[in-house]
């Protein structure tokens, strides 16, 4: 499988970095290099892309504003020199932020992540999922396995998909998290982080950052959900 990737910087040297980076794996096809975001802008308007590789401090339209007209893509690595737009690059579902000056060992960490990424996106795709009884069943194939909601130790947010995570092994189901949550299947879960729901009863202790399950497990806890968190318990 090839995947079509963009790459947006508009210092010329760190774009043709960054290209000799990419064709040095056979899965990758570079549809369009560009030093404007742009005509990069336009370039995705006319192909499906998979990967975006993508600077943020650019004239006209900033990688961050680009990334929200382009969040359809579903690979998003940022390359830039700006520590300070880190976590508002991750919330906008990158995969990697890298700082420049970019080597080609910090580049193969952040292909590792996309190829991870996108087989446990082809494998989703894979499922089909239906509610009911307390339990969700999952299907792969001509298999169905029933998950019972108690069995459920936290969600996963991974884009459009969610992991569920119980003691013997963990589920992907192609809904997103927000939907999942919505379910009155879910009632038992609080959302406590953009990319983690727990069980309520589950939760043994509340740290200032994080919280820790039952099994000994650590969910961090998003700021934008502590008030929330703390009123539910």
């Amino acid at each position: 499988m090839k995947w079509k990737c963009i790459i947006a910087d508009d210092t010329e040297v760190d774009n043709l970095t960054v290209v000799s980076y990419v064709k040095r794996y056979d899965f990758f096809e570079i549809v369009g290099a560009f030093t404007s975001s742009r005509e990069a802008l336009a370039a995705i308007e006319q192909n499906n892309i998979d990967v975006i590789f993508l600077d943020i401090d650019m004239p006209h339209l900033s990688g961050l504003d680009l990334r929200r007209k382009v969040d359809q893509i579903p690979a998003c690595i940022f390359i830039t020199s700006h520590t300070e737009y880190a976590i508002e690059g991750f919330e906008l579902d990158a995969l990697d932020y890298i700082i420049k000056p970019l080597t080609f060992d910090r580049f193969a960490k952040a292909v590792n992540r996309i190829e991870q990424f996108m087989d446990i996106r082809n494998k989703a795709s894979l499922f089909d999922a239906s509610l009911g009884g307390g339990a969700i069943f999952i299907k792969e194939g001509h298999a169905e396995t029933k998950v019972k909601m108690t069995d459920i130790l936290y969600l996963e947010a991974l884009k459009n998909y969610t992991l569920l995570i119980t003691h013997e092994k963990q589920h992907r189901v192609l809904i997103n998290i927000g939907t999942l949550l919505k379910d009155e299947n879910f009632r038992s879960f609080i959302r406590v982080h953009r990319g983690f729901a727990v069980q309520k009863h589950l939760i043994k202790t509340i740290r200032a950052n994080e919280i820790e399950l039952d099994a000994g497990t650590i969910i961090p806890i998003g700021r934008n959900y502590k008030e929330h968190l703390n009123e539910s318990l």
